[in-house]
């Protein structure tokens, strides 16, 4: 008798606690994974799938669907795949590729999927954006107009960017393609720029110490480190830029200036080749599929300067793009060049002649020009560019002729020196004003008495004694934008008893 009591008893609670339970249905699909390699897995059973749809694994590791077939899906697994094995099941979370953004990401370190890489702890999210999405159309868009100052006078001078531009920065390995994108980073600082660093199959160590440079300089307030290391599956190294793209277009949307550097997009195609063999795509020149141009233009053209009635910020892209010995006409380069709104290209020759940064202003080109620069650049680098362009073909003249007249001479003599004045330290970037004043000088002609290795050391003297005492010359240029006729005349005088001071 007791046993049955016992036994009701115990039914009785059971029955009470199933009667709280409140049945949920998760809606979803469900496949199974055919095949998986190299950090790629083909699932059938997933038929209603959209194109950049996110699934997961039964190990909780996700993935998304980048090849739409008959009878299988080709997913991209983001993460470790080692564990993923055939027939394990998959589940489709009816979610496209998204990143979360907010304004907590500034100063932080993550992963292509936004996980906290610094030990810092979750980042908090304001918004999710989709990794994938449309460009602005063309009514959305201004004109680009308004100077984005990278503080590398040789670029801010002859190759100006403007917020909103696409600048390819292109080169063969170790020419400094990555130094001058730092620079211009370092230099946003106190500009109201958002600058977002994507590093893509990089060393684990070099990320570090661009952490650490950035830390040093107190750029690390504004700019947004988005890593996929070189150990990181090809998956990841593929999703990373348009990370970086949507986290920009949330700081554009809300009328920001953001700048995304894609360091580099070579590793990137290379990570999507890798994708497409293994996908079995065909393939094209190079071996790489056919939608290469595809991959990079729909990248690329996220980019933009809003109108004003669209919130007016800006998305300025950075590309970087490594040659091969200078092969500017291999697939990739020409790709990109054709998609940017111009190229700043670094030559092996001039980096191993000292001349750094080692820009090639002939090959180099900004499709914006003069538009986003202030007046008082425009005053003095027209001259400039013609000097340079004077200088190279004298030069290559002379190199024929033993007697030259004396305006060639002169002529030779005012490009070298402005080439020394075009050299500058690496993270060390100059401020608008200070270029100026600069050029004005060598432009006016009052470095052509100079000797040419004197010229660093006279523009070191020349921007301390104008930094000390006539810093009201800077200030009216700054706030002017402009050299008018009482400045000039200012500059003039001040040139002249500065030249007596150092040639004492």
């Amino acid at each position: 008798m007791p046993n049955k009591i016992t036994t009701g008893a115990i039914i009785g609670d059971l029955l009470k606690k199933l009667d709280k339970v409140r049945p949920e249905i998760e809606a979803g699909f469900i496949g199974k994974v055919m095949e998986v390699t190299d950090g790629v897995a083909k699932v059938s059973g997933l038929n209603d799938l959209s194109y950049s749809e996110m699934v997961e694994f039964a190990n909780g590791v996700l993935g998304v669907a980048i090849n739409l077939e008959e009878k299988q899906v080709g997913v991209v697994i983001l993460g470790d795949y080692l564990d993923i094995k055939e027939g394990d099941i998959v589940r489709g979370i009816d979610r496209l590729l998204s990143i979360g953004a907010g304004e907590d990401l500034i100063g932080r370190v993550i992963d292509p999927l936004g996980n906290s890489l610094d030990g810092k702890g979750p980042v908090k999210i304001d918004k999710y954006y989709p990794i994938e999405k449309m460009a602005p159309g063309v009514v959305k868009r201004q004109p680009v107009s308004t100077p984005l100052q990278t503080g590398i006078k040789a670029i801010d001078s002859m190759i100006p960017i403007g917020r909103g531009q696409r600048e390819l920065i292109i080169g063969d390995r170790g020419t400094g393609k990555t130094a001058v994108t730092l620079d211009t980073i370092i230099n946003q600082k106190g500009k109201n720029v958002v600058c977002i660093y994507v590093a893509i199959g990089q060393k684990a160590s070099r990320i570090a110490q661009i952490i650490d440079l950035f830390s040093r300089n107190g750029a690390l307030e504004h700019t947004i480190i988005v890593a996929a290391n070189a150990s990181d599956p090809a998956s990841m190294q593929y999703i990373a830029p348009y990370t970086g793209t949507a986290i920009g277009e949330y700081f554009m949307d809300k009328g920001k200036d953001a700048l995304v550097v894609y360091d580099d997009l070579t590793k990137h195609a290379w990570a999507y080749r890798q994708i497409s063999l293994i996908l079995r795509r065909p393939s094209g020149r190079e071996a790489y599929p056919g939608d290469i141009f595809y991959l990079h233009s729909r990248l690329l053209e996220r980019s933009a300067r809003l109108s004003e009635k669209y919130g007016g910020g800006s998305l300025t892209a950075l590309p970087i793009i490594e040659t091969q010995a200078g092969d500017m006409s291999a697939y990739i380069p020409t790709n990109v060049i054709s998609i940017t709104d111009g190229q700043i290209y670094f030559e092996s020759d001039l980096f191993y002649a000292g001349i750094r940064p080692a820009i090639n202003v002939g090959l180099s080109v900004s499709r914006v020009g003069a538009a986003a620069q202030i007046k008082a650049i425009k005053q003095v680098a027209g001259r400039l560019r013609l000097d340079l362009a004077q200088y190279r073909d004298m030069a290559a003249f002379a190199q024929f002729a033993t007697d030259l007249d004396e305006k060639t001479k002169k002529q030779i003599e005012r490009g070298a020196r402005m080439i020394e004045l075009l050299k500058q330290g690496q993270f060390k970037p100059m401020s608008v004003e200070e270029q100026v004043v600069l050029f004005y000088a060598g432009t006016n002609g009052y470095l052509d008495d100079i000797e040419t290795v004197k010229i660093a050391d006279f523009e070191l003297a020349y921007l301390d004694y104008i930094n000390g005492q006539h810093k009201d010359i800077l200030k009216k240029i700054r706030t002017e934008e402009k050299i008018s006729d009482e400045t000039a005349g200012k500059l003039n005088k001040l040139l002249d008893s500065f030249k007596k001071i150092f040639n004492g």
